[in-house]
């Protein structure tokens, strides 16, 4: 556990369980957990913040993907298919983010931040209803595409940075295999359980894994986690829009301040 205050600690342990709960119903909890990581340990090297953050990040993810399983249409055997090259992905990612530094990893992060809130702000549908599933056959072309391009290059995004990865997965995995929201939230679960998995082992075998700390967060992350996809599940997720948004622009001020001033 590093050195930090009974504040900071709370503070963390608060954001996890956000985290958790943006994370399962809409997508992109790491926005607001990993730049909570960054602005809380600033001393701590990048490489342990952002295996840290994989490894409070793969509880939550796992309890919202077992709950979206029970109760929504899934393909599991194709979830699993885009999840394993995503594995394979995200190892990758991991294994070039050990050289990258807090310096140049806000300014990635400020850009997903606001990447994320433009398409929000430009589509008030997001994320408010389902919609009507797309009837038309998923081909085998679309299938090979989702496994390559989503799982493989979405996967070693995860590994590298993280922030957004469930987002870009809801909205991609939506656009290339013709899923609703629910059912396009429930299978990026299982993708990102496994982008988590394989980042987390890469970072581990680094030793970049402040595990102490990870699992008094990841308890927090995991209640998050469920009430948020029990929320999605029963009341739709148009009520995260606003706290989104309000959450993205204020990191988007924060880091971009402690950059200023760095």
């Amino acid at each position: 556990m590093p050195d930090i205050t009974l504040t900071t600690l709370v503070l963390l342990c608060l954001a996890a369980a956000a985290a958790g709960w943006i994370d399962a119903v809409v997508g992109g909890g790491g926005l607001l957990l990993l730049p909570a990581l960054l602005l809380g340990l600033p001393n701590v090297p990048a490489a342990h913040v952002l295996g840290t953050n994989k490894a409070v990040a793969i509880v939550g993810t796992s309890g919202a993907a077992i709950t979206y399983v029970r109760r929504a249409p899934v393909r599991v055997g194709l979830a699993v298919r885009v999840g394993l090259m995503a594995l394979a992905g995200s190892m990758g990612g991991a294994f070039f983010a050990a050289g990258i530094s807090s310096a140049v990893l806000r300014p990635v992060i400020m850009v997903a931040l606001l990447g994320v809130a433009a398409f929000v702000l430009l589509r008030p549908s997001f994320g408010t209803a389902a919609g009507d599933t797309d009837t038309r056959p998923v081909t085998r072309a679309r299938i090979v595409t989702a496994v390559v391009l989503v799982g493989g290059g979405i996967g070693f995004y995860d590994g590298l940075f993280g922030p957004g990865t469930g987002t870009f997965l809801v909205l991609a995995l939506t656009a290339v295999l013709h899923l609703d929201l629910v059912t396009a939230s429930a299978t990026a679960k299982i993708v990102n359980v496994c982008t988590n998995a394989g980042a987390l082992a890469m970072f581990a075998y680094q030793g970049s894994v402040l595990w102490q700390l990870a699992a008094v967060m990841a308890l927090f992350n995991l209640a998050g986690a469920m009430a948020g996809a029990r929320m999605a599940l029963d009341r739709g997720s148009g009520f995260v829009r606003a706290v989104l948004l309000t959450v993205v622009f204020a990191l988007v001020a924060k880091l971009g301040y402690d950059q200023w001033t760095a």
